[in-house]
């Protein structure tokens, strides 16, 4: 265990280093943070940080640079979440309620991100699987072809065609949406088949067709397998750190265009809380230079997708930490509300 000096001491260089793109001194702490103690002393914490695997030297100067590890230290012991100003959260709750949609909610959210944090804003759709039904509506389009409406807690509309075996009346149609809508409005995707499943027996035999017809086309809407999505911005911000990756920011651009990657890191993140994944925590290569700070949003209290950003290992945690959780919070508001 560090002594609390020591921490202290690995704080400041962290701050430093963050706020000056240097290496960090000894002479250098003493003069900027009351540490209480003497150059001499900071020289040897430094040396004892630098045994413990918490700092580095990159070259022949004196100054020292956090590794991932004393990044890791930092976030986990050091690090006080920076609350977003009164102006802040302002500004953010009345840019993000301007959105018509879930697509213009997802966009303004990663557009906002990347302006606050000066990162690679990633924004998760809100996953199917993990949302309730708020409504379902069925509209005649001809005699034989009705428009499936599926409306989830989240605000996700899914669109549907359905071409019936036989013609559907109004009166049919207004009495399936009834019932259906009774079983189905507020219950979890995943219940839906077994509240439903029995629902034909209730309707005319020369209705049930259409009735199991428009129940398959709801379900298969349930389980599409190509729900996952994410939404990136701000990939240009990563040019400003272009000194802070190793030779080059290829690997990590080319990491980010392979959506795959990403929706596979943060399915690992499996806490809905705030979650940093720092340099060689992050499994693919091509992050291992940057840092992942991603958190759960919502409404209703249940995450059902993530949202965060990408950036160098060099990043100001506290500072990022706070944007995400207040437009995680305000997101999630914002769906519940809708």
């Amino acid at each position: 265990m560090l002594s609390e000096r020591r921490l202290q001491v690995l704080r400041a260089i962290v701050q430093d280093y963050v706020g000056t793109e240097e290496p960090v001194g000894s002479k250098a702490l003493t003069e900027r943070h009351s540490l209480g103690v003497s150059p001499a002393t900071v020289r040897n914490d430094m040396a004892a940080l630098e045994d413990e695997g918490y700092i580095a030297q990159p070259h022949t100067s004196a100054g020292r640079i956090p590794t991932d590890k004393g990044y890791r230290l930092f976030v986990d012991k050091l690090a006080e979440v920076k609350p977003m100003t009164a102006p802040e959260r302002r500004a953010i709750q009345n840019f993000l309620e301007g959105a018509v949609d879930l697509d213009d909610v997802v966009a303004r959210t990663v557009r906002l991100l990347a302006q606050l944090t000066r990162q690679v804003a990633v924004v998760q759709y809100p996953s199917l699987t993990r949302s309730t039904v708020r409504h379902v509506e069925l509209l005649s389009l001809a005699p034989a072809r009705v428009m499936l409406v599926l409306i989830t807690d989240t605000g996700r509309v899914e669109q549907r065609m359905v071409d019936c075996p036989a013609p559907f009346g109004e009166t049919s149609l207004a009495d399936l949406r009834a019932r259906l809508n009774s079983r189905v409005a507020g219950r979890r995707f995943t219940d839906v088949p077994h509240l439903v499943e029995d629902l034909p027996d209730g309707f005319d035999a020369e209705d049930r067709g259409t009735v199991s017809t428009v129940l398959s086309t709801l379900l298969e809407t349930l389980v599409e397998e190509n729900e996952e999505r994410l939404v990136i911005g701000g990939t240009a911000n990563l040019t400003r750190f272009a000194h802070d990756f190793p030779l080059t920011i290829r690997p990590v651009l080319e990491a980010l265009e392979e959506q795959v990657v990403l929706l596979r890191l943060l399915g690992e993140m499996q806490n809905p809380g705030m979650t940093v994944r720092i340099g060689h925590e992050n499994a693919h290569e091509g992050l291992n230079s940057t840092s992942i700070v991603s958190v759960g949003y919502g409404s209703g209290g249940e995450a059902v997708a993530k949202l965060g950003v990408v950036g160098p290992t060099r990043m100001d945690y506290p500072g990022t930490m706070g944007a995400v959780r207040a437009v995680a919070r305000y997101v999630g508001q914002i769906l519940a509300e809708s």
